[in-house]
């Protein structure tokens, strides 16, 4: 996996974790349950990169207000901006496929690659730290965003968020309840709880699409047109 490490320009020194981050469950469940797949470091990556790319913000952009932020750091961790960084370090190519996922194009599928990206975001924090992390997130952070012409998502997440901080006693998490299907076509579902009531379910080809739907269940739940 030399190749690997010169298209990202990074260099680990625990070379377990760049296989763990390349590993896709599909291959791991193929009879190979001894093997770690990139679940659990894309759970990690998640949460780097959402720091690394608000402070970024934060420190760049210090006229926009909160609410702007946060759209804006929604539109650079979404699944279709991930995936379009997974695509410039040709990372599908070295991910280690199960052979329904690599039959039925996994490697070209935008979930996996997003997913996989953040996997490598943790591998990297967890080899070297959050600055060795940051370096390799900001490279593919334009230096100067035009705010005017950016296209923010529908991010449900995000405005469910909004609304519930306004209160810091309420407190919201998103709970995997289900996941079935085959590797290569899985359903997951996901309740968002507020509070640790349920407040909404949502059922998605990956956990990401399924916690937005969740999300927008609950804003109209609430009240909010979505």
């Amino acid at each position: 996996m030399v190749d690997f490490e010169t298209q990202i320009q990074y260099h680990y020194h625990k070379k377990s974790w760049m296989n763990e981050a390349l590993t896709h469950p599909s291959y791991a469940n193929e009879g190979r349950k001894h093997l770690k797949n990139n679940q659990r470091l894309e759970f990690l990556g998640d949460s780097v990169l959402s720091i690394i790319v608000a402070q970024h913000l934060f420190e760049h952009y210090r006229h926009l207000p909160e609410g702007e932020l946060t759209k804006l750091r929604a539109s650079l961790v979404c699944e279709k901006s991930l995936h379009q960084f997974a695509l410039q370090i040709h990372l599908g190519d070295y991910l280690v496929l199960g052979k329904g996922e690599e039959m039925t194009g996994g490697r070209e599928r935008p979930s996996i690659l997003a997913d996989a990206f953040e996997a490598v975001i943790a591998s990297i924090y967890l080899d070297s730290g959050l600055e060795a992390a940051r370096d390799f997130v900001l490279r593919f952070i334009p230096q100067k965003l035009d705010v005017k012409k950016m296209t923010y998502v529908s991010d449900y997440k995000t405005a469910l968020q909004e609304i519930i901080q306004k209160n810091r006693e309420e407190k919201i998490e998103y709970v995997l309840v289900e996941e079935k299907g085959p590797d290569h076509n899985k359903l997951f579902t996901v309740e968002v709880h507020l509070n640790s009531n349920v407040i909404g379910t949502g059922t998605g080809r990956s956990k990401k699409q399924a916690e937005q739907v969740a999300a927008k269940e609950a804003l109209a739940l609430m009240g909010y047109e979505t």
